[in-house]
């Protein structure tokens, strides 16, 4: 027992913070992100993923747009919608996700009401004719006169907005304020409005808001049934079309005792029974997703107006109006999509209405949850650490995997969302706190690790490898890293003209100093090769920014090169100048070699590259040369100058070869200004326009001799010359390494 004291402690402290989360006594960022996680795992993994046949979307594509014209449309064309839907396709109930604030003047009635009242005022014939025409020019009468006895349902929008003005009007709210004063609830509050024109408002059946509910994450996963607007509630969209499907039976509160303080549901009563709609403090509802986009038919609303839909495809179903158009602003980020249209989300919510299969979370779930967390976790603290490692393994999954049962059996069965991140996030933290004091007590694993791993990589790598053991391997398998040659040049030169011992000197001061750059980037030393060196990242540590930390290392190796040079030619050494080659690619990494001897490294058709980039450096006059795969993983962190294609030896296709000039934002002006110059003589010479190309490359010498630009001017007066052949494609092929 005291041997386990200090582990039943913690264990017991963190209990109790957790249970404290649970009990709503205080909040846990990352226990609620973790539950929001879980739900939207949860609601994926359950999804129906099947059609419902019952709900049509109508939708204002980018074929609808094409066709017709730029939204908003004329509503003479709105007006032919609502009768092709309701006479010529036999629609039950039309709702609309959208809405209607501005009048409709496209017609010129206003101007012609203007002359009629101006110059025109005593012009009979024209009066009479205007008379005859404004039934037929007044689009927002034709409008209001189709939506008229049918059961056509408007969306408008509430708002929060300080500066907004409030446009349009709403309906009849469904109840006022007082049925729902002094209980204990959140409703959402809005102080503005975006209504439709009174006269498409009057003649409509209904309309509903279409707001919904933003969480912490910017995930939609609720939408307030009933908000509130100057102290009385409205409808949303949904809950509209849903009570007009019922005939507009009236919206009753339901309350979960006796007192009727705690409201738990909305009711709607009809000829059959009540319709009972789950809802929380904020009077929302989850929406239950019934899969990704497509759960829903749609119909483009422009095949609906040209009446070459499928006759019986909107017959008795319920019609929603909406975009998908992603210019029309009406994508969501919700859990099953991080683009969904608003639309599909009305649609979802009405069939869950429709079907019972809101989902619920009750306020005596709060209590489930502090049970499930006191039990799970009394249960972890005292049992783990008397447990061999393997029976507490097995035993924490035993009761992860019992939580797990229980939350989904309430989910489907119950439609009850009981929270899980609380109790499994315990276990979890549990478990690893008594596997890490077991682990630091006994360190003779993370020692074997350490004389195993720290042979080949860096020490300061190898800690954090020995955190987790398990997780790396000698053995040779297949990955994408990144790998960097460098090389001095015209080290024989140097090295006859030095005495062996300052020749030896001379190679650790630079060796030296390019290995702690390496090591400063995170970068496995695979070997010296005499002069040269060979490093990779990307193992034997995973490590998703090995391209863009190997280009940096090159960068910098120049800059300690200039540093360097300074100390050398100091002693009277002769300064020393390297090309650098770095490729990304699949390379094989293990421990490979011989009985005799191994050494941790990779090997690859793109190692091999990279130590031809790290040779043709010379003939560009650059320090640097990176390859396409390493290129296309940097992102916009580096400027790069494209210096050529090329076909090095052994490699039939070609690719790109680019020059790293810096990082973004770091880059003087100038040499931007020359980049965007290069780049132009760059596309002439593989376009053969010889002449552009010869006049670009000569201003940029005038402006910044180099060597790069002095080549191109000799490659392009030989093609003058001697023209490629017809596939050429800009390609230069080295024969040598």
């Amino acid at each position: 027992m005291k041997r386990h004291l200090a582990r039943y402690l913690l264990g017991s402290i963190l209990l109790l913070v957790v249970l404290g989360h649970s009990a709503e006594i205080y909040r846990i960022g990352l226990v609620e992100r973790l539950d929001a996680i879980f739900y939207d795992a949860r609601l994926r993994l359950t999804m129906p993923r099947d059609v419902d046949e019952r709900i049509v979307v109508v939708d204002i594509d980018e074929k609808s747009l094409a066709e017709q014209g730029r939204w908003p449309w004329g509503r003479d064309r709105m007006a032919r919608l609502m009768d092709k839907l309701f006479e010529d396709y036999g629609a039950q109930l039309v709702g609309f996700d959208v809405v209607f604030a501005e009048p409709d003047v496209s017609s010129g009635i206003q101007s012609l009401e203007q002359l009629a009242s101006g110059d025109l005022r005593g012009n009979a014939a024209f009066q009479s004719a205007l008379r005859e025409m404004r039934p037929r020019l007044d689009y927002d009468a034709r409008f209001a006169a189709s939506l008229k006895n049918r059961k056509a349902i408007l969306g408008y929008y509430l708002s929060n907005n300080e500066n907004g003005q409030s446009s349009g009007v709403l309906p009849a709210p469904t109840f006022g304020g007082d049925v729902l004063a002094g209980k204990p609830l959140a409703p959402t509050r809005w102080h503005t409005h975006g209504g439709n024109l009174p006269i498409l408002q009057s003649a409509a059946a209904g309309a509903g808001h279409f707001n919904p509910l933003v969480d912490f994450d910017g995930i939609s996963r609720r939408v307030p049934l009933l908000a509130e607007y100057q102290g009385a509630y409205y409808d949303s969209l949904a809950l509209a079309v849903v009570r007009a499907l019922l005939d507009f039976p009236p919206v009753l509160p339901g309350f979960a005792d006796a007192d009727n303080t705690y409201l738990e549901w909305l009711e709607l009563p009809t000829a059959r029974g009540s319709l009972q709609l789950p809802v929380d403090a904020n009077i929302a509802a989850l929406i239950p997703f019934r899969g990704p986009q497509g759960s829903f038919p749609y119909l483009s609303a422009t095949d609906v107006l040209n009446g070459r839909a499928p006759p019986e495809s909107l017959r008795g179903r319920i019609v929603l109006v909406g975009t998908t158009a992603p210019g029309l602003m009406d994508l969501r980020a919700t859990p099953v999509s991080a683009a969904y249209p608003g639309v599909e989300v009305h649609a979802n919510l009405i069939a869950g209405m429709l079907d019972g299969t809101l989902k619920h979370k009750p306020d005596y779930l709060l209590a489930a949850d502090v049970v499930q967390v006191f039990v799970a976790g009394v249960l972890m603290v005292f049992l783990i650490p008397l447990l061999s490692p393997l029976k507490a393994t097995l035993t924490g999954t035993f009761i992860l995997l019992v939580l797990f049962s229980i939350n989904l059996s309430l989910w489907q069965s119950g439609n009850l969302v009981l929270p899980f991140a609380g109790a499994g996030l315990l276990v979890v933290l549990l478990y690893a706190i008594n596997m890490s004091w077991g682990y630091f007590v006994e360190t003779k694993t993370k020692r074997q690790f350490t004389e195993l791993f720290g042979q080949y990589v860096p020490p300061e790598l190898v800690d954090e490898m020995a955190k987790n053991p398990e997780g790396y391997s000698m053995s040779g398998r297949k990955a994408e890293l990144t790998v960097l040659f460098s090389d001095v040049r015209g080290f024989t030169t140097i090295s006859e003209g030095l005495q062996p011992d300052e020749l030896a000197a001379l190679m650790n001061e630079y060796l030296g100093a390019m290995t702690v750059v390496v090591r400063d980037h995170r970068g496995t030393l695979d070997k010296y090769i005499g002069d040269a060196i060979m490093a990779f990242w990307g193992a034997p540590m995973a490590d998703p920014e090995h391209a863009k930390r190997a280009v940096m290392t090159a960068l910098e190796m120049q800059v300690a090169l200039k540093v360097l040079n300074q100390h050398l030619m100091a002693k009277g050494w002769p300064e020393l100048k390297i090309g650098v080659g770095v490729n990304t690619g699949p390379m094989t990494v293990g421990d490979m070699g011989s009985p005799v001897r191994k050494a941790y490294t990779v090997m690859g058709d793109a190692v091999n590259l990279g130590s031809r980039l790290e040779s043709i450096t010379k003939q560009y006059g650059v320090g640097i040369i990176i390859g396409e795969g390493t290129r296309d993983l940097l992102g916009n962190s580096f400027v790069l100058r494209e210096l050529d294609r090329v076909r090095v030896k052994g490699k039939a296709e070609p690719v790109g070869i680019y020059e790293p000039l810096g990082l973004n934002g770091q880059v003087d002006a100038a040499i931007l200004d020359s980049l965007k110059l290069w780049n132009q003589a760059l596309q002439a010479y593989r376009s053969q326009d010889w002449d552009r190309a010869d006049m670009l490359l000569l201003n940029l010498i005038r402006h910044e001799p180099h060597y790069l630009y002095e080549l191109y001017v000799k490659r392009v007066s030989h093609y003058r010359e001697n023209p490629p052949l017809a596939d050429w494609g800009g390609v230069t092929t080295f024969e040598s390494k």
